[in-house]
Order: structure tokens, then C-alpha cells, then sequence
């Protein structure tokens, strides 16, 4: 169409006529005009090749050499900037704003799912061989004081300060609920990390206290004062926003009544990471701990069911657990248990 200007317009005509440049329109001067990011980047080709020198981003129309016909464009949006180029964003990064917050909302370093001297509020009624029904609970949490950092709630990015603590106690649902044993915790962690990898420095309190109504009904004033005071560090990885695997090593700097300084704790858990609303989405945690007042035995804790997970990261589960190994309540740290039954959690 080179040598016919005029029938290169009327071909343009027809072919926009029967959709074939169906980007495109006539402005009322009679110029081609195209519209979207795919004709501009035709056209960016086109311009490159025959004036190089003009950026087309700059300039409003273009005329072509062939035909004399002036196409306009509408500008497309900017490319994102490239990886060579230092600009692409961090898959592993919010990105959000840093800033200092009081009382922000959720926690960089989350408490482990099936970890069972977490502070929470909890509540699992599990048949256990020797004991029969046993009701363990847990009540208290785990919130922010202070951060600086992004204020995603959901995987927020900086340094915070968390206060935590909770009660323990085991009531017997064969007699009367009594209550058999509470053990306390209270800490302090301090958790650095972004949206994949978290470290935590903690230190905590742990003290067993033996029930008074099974002192009662045992006849018995032996107990054990089973005591801790623990230095913790402990680091977290998000294999993808539902899959965390964790690890945490704890040395007691104070420890008595059969306790003895070092713990280790590991496991993995998946749970929904975005808010569920009314429809849950289900959950599998695992979770090992060993102390060397038992060998360097310990734990194992399997839990699985359904998950809701709120707007500010908070998270509540209902389903099943089993748990066999060395006592969690810590007035009875030697012996032996195997227990299986359903529970309801709650993390702030």
C-alpha cells in the first residue's frame, strides 16, 4: 500500500469496520486512534523501528513514512520495574510503610499451633489411659506492646515487644472436675523477621503448682516445686503463606524442683493465612518438645480440624488431638501419658 496512500486508507476503514482492528478508532480528523496496551506496544515497535530517536511516550501522535496517516495513542501503563534494575519488589517483603506502633495488631513471631505451654485461651477434653477423662485448659494470650515496623496485621514486618502469659490447669471430669494441677507461665518475647523468615529472644517464668482438692482427696501434701526460668531463641520459616516449619532451643538460668536447663522444640503446621469469614479452612499441626530432666525424651502432639482466621491475624480452631509422651503438666514432669480427644483454640 506504499505506492496508494488512499487505498491504504480505505483498507484501514474496512478492516475496522469488520472488527479486525477492533483497538482501534477515527478520531474526527480522520486519524487513526488506538486504544489498550496491546496496539500501543505494536505501535512502540513500529516507532522504534523507523525513529529511533523518538520516545513515544513523550509525543501524542506519530506520522508513519508509508502512508502519511497520523495514528494517536493513549498512553499504556509503565512497565514494572525490572529485577536487573534493583526495583522489583521482595516476594518476601510487605513493603508497607515502617513506623512506631503502641499495642499494634498481630504478632510477627506467631505461638506454635500444637504447642502445648503456649499462652492462649484453650480448652481440649481427651480420654487418657491411666487418668480417664481430663479436662485441660488454657487461659491467657500472647499480645503486641509495641513495634516498629509495617502495621500489617496479617504478616507484619519489624521488631516487636509481646507480653504473654497464661494458667494451666487439669480438672478431673471423673471426679467432680477437680482440679489436679495448674501450671503458670508469664514472658516477655522480643521477635525480629518480615513476611518469610522470624527470629524470637524470649525470656519466661514456668512454676507447677499441685491441685488442693487432689491433695484433698489423695490424702497427700507431696508435691513438687518444679520451677524455670528460661532464656529462648527460636526461629520460624513460611514455606508458602499457609506452611510454617519452626525450631526453638531453651536454656533455664534458674531451675529447680527436678527441672534442668535445656528444652528443644520443633515441628510444622498449615492453616489458613488470609481471613476465612464464616466458611473455615482446615488445619494440621505437629509439634515435638524435649527436656533434659526426662532424658532428652519428651513430647508429640498431633492436631488436626478446621480453622477461622480473623481480619487482625487471630485464629480459632476446632478439632482433634492426640498427644503421647512425658506429662505437659509439670507436677507429674516423669511420668508417662497417651491422651486423645477434641479441643477448641484461640491466638490472638
Amino acid at each position: 500500500m506504499g505506492g496508494f496512500p488512499g487505498l491504504g486508507k480505505v483498507f484501514l476503514r474496512v478492516a475496522t469496520l469488520f472488527g479486525l482492528l477492533a483497538p482501534f478508532s477515527w478520531c474526527e480528523s480522520g486519524q487513526l486512534r488506538a486504544h489498550g496496551p496491546a496496539p500501543f506496544a505494536l505501535l512502540e515497535s513500529e516507532i522504534r523501528d523507523s525513529q529511533p530517536a523518538l520516545n513515544p511516550l513523550d509525543d501524542a501522535s506519530i506520522s508513519y513514512p508509508y502512508d502519511g496517516v497520523t495514528r494517536e495513542y493513549l498512553s499504556a501503563p509503565a512497565a514494572p520495574p525490572s529485577i536487573l534494575d534493583g526495583g522489583a519488589p521482595d516476594l518476601a517483603s510487605t513493603e508497607d510503610p515502617w513506623s512506631v506502633q503502641a499495642l499494634p495488631s498481630g504478632l510477627i513471631y506467631r505461638s506454635y499451633l500444637a504447642g502445648q505451654k503456649e499462652s492462649r485461651f484453650a480448652s481440649t477434653w481427651v480420654n487418657e489411659r491411666d487418668w480417664g477423662w481430663i479436662w485441660d485448659i488454657a487461659i491467657g494470650g500472647r499480645v503486641g506492646l509495641v513495634r516498629y515496623g509495617s502495621e500489617a496485621p496479617d504478616f507484619p514486618e519489624g521488631v516487636q515487644v509481646d507480653l504473654e502469659g497464661a494458667a494451666f490447669p487439669r480438672l478431673d471430669l471423673e471426679h467432680k472436675e477437680d482440679v489436679i494441677a495448674t501450671d503458670f507461665r508469664f514472658g516477655m518475647p522480643i521477635s525480629f523477621g518480615n513476611r518469610r523468615f522470624q527470629t524470637k529472644l524470649a525470656v519466661y517464668h514456668l512454676s507447677s503448682h499441685l491441685g488442693d482438692e487432689y491433695m484433698i482427696r489423695w490424702e497427700t501434701l507431696d508435691r513438687i516445686n518444679y520451677s524455670r526460668n528460661v532464656l529462648v531463641w527460636g526461629n520460624s520459616f513460611y514455606w508458602t503463606d499457609e506452611l510454617r516449619l519452626y525450631a526453638e532451643a531453651g536454656w533455664a538460668f534458674y531451675a529447680v524442683g527436678g527441672s534442668e536447663p535445656w528444652e528443644f522444640q520443633f515441628g510444622a503446621e498449615y492453616a489458613p493465612s488470609a481471613p476465612t469469614g464464616l466458611r473455615p479452612a482446615p488445619f494440621l499441626a505437629v509439634n515435638t518438645h524435649l527436656r533434659e530432666e526426662v532424658d532428652f525424651g519428651g513430647n508429640l502432639v498431633l492436631q488436626t480440624g478446621w480453622a477461622w482466621r480473623g481480619v487482625a491475624g487471630q485464629l480459632f480452631r476446632a478439632g482433634m488431638q492426640y498427644y503421647t509422651g512425658k506429662s505437659d503438666q509439670y507436677e507429674f514432669y516423669d511420668q508417662f501419658e497417651d491422651k486423645i480427644g477434641f479441643g477448641l483454640w484461640y491466638d490472638y
